[in-house]
């Protein structure tokens, strides 16, 4: 099966399937008996939300197949939203309860309660506190790498004390192999948890780069130049990105998301483009060479290799959004593509157009058109000024939508615009690719 859609399609259903077949296993057993539809209910919405709660390790593993159908950051989005969805049936569950059932409202007098009880309480604390240092993680102003570490702790000591809770209740996991697919369930998703944050990143210190150089470019942006050390380093499609450790172990899960900005058929040298606007990207100019370094990629579905049939390509970037697209130019370049492209680059003036002389050379190896976008501009500027709204995509799109895909990576509220005034343009949905990087 080849098509993205259709294997995109494929992983909802068997993640449906995950999370409703723990559930259906448990009805091949009559159920306890003198409980109401409510009890009953309630204890449904707790299992659900259990199961849900395991498979979001599977959906922050990093599994290639199942990233390379919708990208890491949609995924991300799925994670998010799924894990509210689980998070409201896990507060529901002991509601209902109480309504349908008053007498259990003494199982909250924690000091006098079961160990059933405290536990459900203890799991319920935990993922409680997951969401809202997620939620609220930069209005309480809790650094990434803390919050990170602390989200896999509390995530762990949900789930954990969620299904000791049902193993202790007994109803419906009394039965040995029940218990046991419930167990098998619970610890593939620990197993998950201890790949990608011990297993990996010990995978990732066997195969080392080092910094080449570190070059300044346009728009306060620094090329970071990565050569491996002691193995071929890997290959990757233009337009994707790998996470980036720098000059310290990958078990400390200090690690950053950054879009390769050099041509994809180069393993001996792999470059980054990264934007000084940070406390970790502020730093990168002071980076020595020899400094050693780690990357875990490739990912993303950012990248034209998708579409090998497309009758051209529409790339529209800003800031320094420009990096993964000048990787899919780059390389376009050096496989001699001979479909036309149009880049449409925004830029707040004229020094911040990143890699400008490399793109205007660039249009002497391939079918390129340029148009720059400024919004700060001198008497003298005689091209194109404000914002990439619809009036100006449709000035420059091919007046055929269709024939064309359309590459867009901006900050958050340019993209946004750009793709209603795409979807205005009746610019087919499923030719617009957006490349979001709110990752953390």
């Amino acid at each position: 099966m080849h098509s993205p859609s259709a294997v995109a399609v494929l992983w909802i259903v068997g993640y449906l399937s995950l999370t409703l077949l723990p559930l259906l296993v448990l009805l091949l057993h009559p159920a306890p008996s003198g409980r109401g539809f409510w009890t009953e209910f309630s204890v449904a919405l707790g299992f659900i939300g259990l199961a849900m709660m395991a498979l979001q390790f599977i959906l922050t593993a990093r599994v290639n197949r199942i990233e390379t159908s919708y990208g890491i950051d949609i995924l991300l989005q799925f994670h998010r939203y799924t894990s509210l969805v689980a998070f409201f049936m896990v507060l529901v569950h002991p509601v209902i309860l109480f309504i349908a059932q008053p007498e259990t409202l003494q199982l909250l007098n924690f000091p006098q309660a079961p160990w059933r009880a405290r536990m459900a309480v203890l799991g319920t604390l935990a993922f409680l506190a997951m969401v809202v240092t997620t939620i609220w993680r930069k209005p309480l102003k809790i650094p990434y790498e803390p919050w990170r570490a602390s989200h896999t702790i509390l995530a762990v000591v949900a789930v954990g004390f969620g299904f000791a809770h049902a193993l202790a209740v007994g109803n419906y996991l009394g039965l040995f192999w029940k218990a046991v697919l419930w167990g098998g369930i619970i610890l593939v998703s620990l197993w998950l948890i201890v790949y990608v944050r011990l297993v990996k990143p010990w995978l990732m210190t066997q195969k080392p780069y080092v910094v080449e150089e570190v070059l300044p470019q346009r728009g306060d942006v620094w090329t970071l130049a990565l050569r491996p050390l002691g193995h071929e380093g890997f290959t990757f499609e233009p337009g994707q990105f790998a996470w980036l450790t720098l000059n310290i172990t990958p078990l400390s899960m200090r690690e950053h998301p950054f879009s390769m900005s050099s041509c994809a058929d180069r393993a001996d040298r792999i470059e980054f483009g990264i934007k000084a606007i940070g406390d970790f990207t502020k730093g990168i100019k002071d980076v020595q060479p020899g400094t050693r370094a780690y990357l875990d990629g490739p990912y993303g579905v950012f990248t034209t290799e998708r579409y090998w049939d497309s009758a051209g390509f529409v790339l529209i970037a800003g800031g320094v959004g420009i990096t993964p697209i000048f990787s899919i130019l780059l390389t376009a370049a050096q496989r001699k593509d001979d479909r036309p492209f149009l880049l449409i680059y925004a830029a707040s003036s004229w020094d911040d157009l990143t890699y400008q002389e490399e793109l205007d050379a660039l249009k002497e190896k391939l079918d390129l058109s340029i148009v720059y976008v400024l919004r700060k501009v001198h008497d003298d500027w005689a091209g194109d000024t404000g914002y990439v709204d619809q009036a100006l995509l449709e000035k420059y799109i091919p007046l055929h939508r269709g024939s064309r895909h359309y590459f867009v990576c901006a900050a958050p509220v340019m993209m946004d615009a750009v793709e209603r005034a795409l979807f205005e343009l009746n610019v087919p949905v499923t030719n617009v690719h957006m490349e979001h990087f709110d990752l953390a």
